[in-house]
């Protein structure tokens, strides 16, 4: 069923740029930084002190009060914001069996874990093991909608937003089901976590200036931040979207995924695998790279990881490439939820006409042959954009999303 077009009809988020698409599409337009000093992380002692957190959100919008004991950050987080989505697409939760939840998250239940493992055994919560199920954050959205379909949890790392909505896309476009609710949510900002991250050397130490920590692309970056958040598309068959009048802000037209199979945390140097997941979208869509109008890249800010992405880039689309963003040089590196969140943004962008800058660029070596957007956003004719996430593991996976 090749022929099955996917459109988008809702979005949600839930990010530090902002708790409604809207905001978070300004804050991001904008090009301003959203990270800052964290109270916990400063009294715990770390040698890494700041991050991108979500804004508080009035909670009682979304759950009960049992609900709020119940769940965990990341799972209200998740939950919230696919919610957001449903109530933008305006979807009737009819035919529940064929309609199905994908979530991405690359470690939804590390925080949890943690926090709860410091209980004495005696008293640990009856809610515990609901509530660091790897699964439960797509349960929970499965389980408020009646959704039958499959239901599944994608652990791939930071490209795990994008995978389960690949997936899902892939599970409309073969006659599986006919709509999803496919996204990714990931809050990793307690001490333990960061202090995980710190020891491996990801993060930024830049402490004493945290707006100007994550800096894609830059020769001067030194690490990533750490951030949280939650972003979700509701996906239908086009036939059906039209034929229920719904809004639709674009189409995804093609996806893949790869494996550098190299080493569990760097990168290849070439990007090669990076490259071929790449073209390997492209091909889905059936498009050539001279087609695209913007990439929406990972731009995790790291030293070896923006290098070898870019190097990538340059390999797929030559000399003359298309402009490039990055969007984590605002929100900080969602994780998870990071390729989710870029397909928002890149949704947005390509019915726009509008490139967000990357904050913090000012060039380098890294960023040669690549058409860096910065300083403000660059208004270019409505064109499909591919979206690139890059993991832990060596995982790969590219949206192309065309308006």
């Amino acid at each position: 069923m090749a022929d099955v077009r996917v459109v988008v009809t809702g979005m949600g988020v839930k990010s530090p740029a902002g708790n409604t698409v809207e905001a978070a599409y300004a804050t991001v337009m904008s090009g301003k930084p959203q990270a800052t000093h964290l109270p916990e992380l400063m009294d715990a002692g770390l040698p890494v002190t700041f991050g991108c957190p979500v804004p508080e959100f009035d909670q009682s919008d979304y759950f009960s009060v049992v609900e709020r004991r119940h769940l965990d950050h990341v799972s209200k987080l998740a939950v919230a914001a696919a919610c957001d989505a449903m109530t933008d697409a305006e979807l009737p939760t009819d035919a529940p069996d064929r309609s199905g939840v994908w979530v991405g998250t690359g470690g939804a239940d590390i925080a949890a874990t943690a926090r709860l493992g410091q209980e004495p055994l005696g008293r640990i919560p009856v809610i515990t093991v609901p509530m660091i199920m790897p699964n439960s954050t797509a349960a929970r959205i499965a389980i408020r909608y009646g959704f039958q379909g499959p239901c599944l949890t994608v652990s791939a790392a930071c490209a795990s937003g994008s995978i389960a909505i690949g997936e899902a896309f892939t599970a409309i476009r073969a006659g599986r089901v006919d709509r999803a609710i496919a996204g990714g949510a990931d809050a990793l900002l307690s001490p333990f976590c960061m202090a995980s991250f710190a020891r491996l050397g990801a993060l930024s130490r830049r402490n004493e200036s945290p707006s100007a920590a994550s800096r894609p692309f830059d020769d001067d970056r030194d690490g990533f931040v750490m951030a949280e958040g939650a972003a979700f598309l509701v996906l239908e068959r086009a036939e059906s979207a039209s034929a229920r009048g719904a809004r639709v802000y674009g189409e995804i037209t093609g996806y893949a995924t790869t494996t550098d199979a190299d080493h569990i945390v760097r990168p290849l140097s070439d990007g090669a695998a990076a490259t071929a997941c790449l073209r390997a979208a492209l091909a889905d869509a059936e498009l050539s790279p001279a087609d695209i109008g913007h990439v929406n890249a990972h731009g995790s800010s790291t030293v070896l990881n923006d290098a070898a992405e870019a190097a990538a880039l340059r390999a797929c689309f030559g000399a003359d490439g298309p402009p490039v963003t990055a969007t984590k040089g605002v929100t900080g590196y969602l994780l998870g939820a990071g390729g989710a969140f870029e397909a928002v943004v890149g949704l947005l962008s390509a019915r726009e006409g509008l490139v967000p800058p990357v904050a913090n660029f000012g060039g380098g070596p890294d960023a040669e042959g690549l058409d860096i957007v910065h300083g403000s956003p660059r208004r270019i004719p409505r064109a499909p954009v591919i979206s690139d996430s890059i993991g832990f593991g060596g995982h790969n996976a590219a949206l192309v999303l065309s308006p």
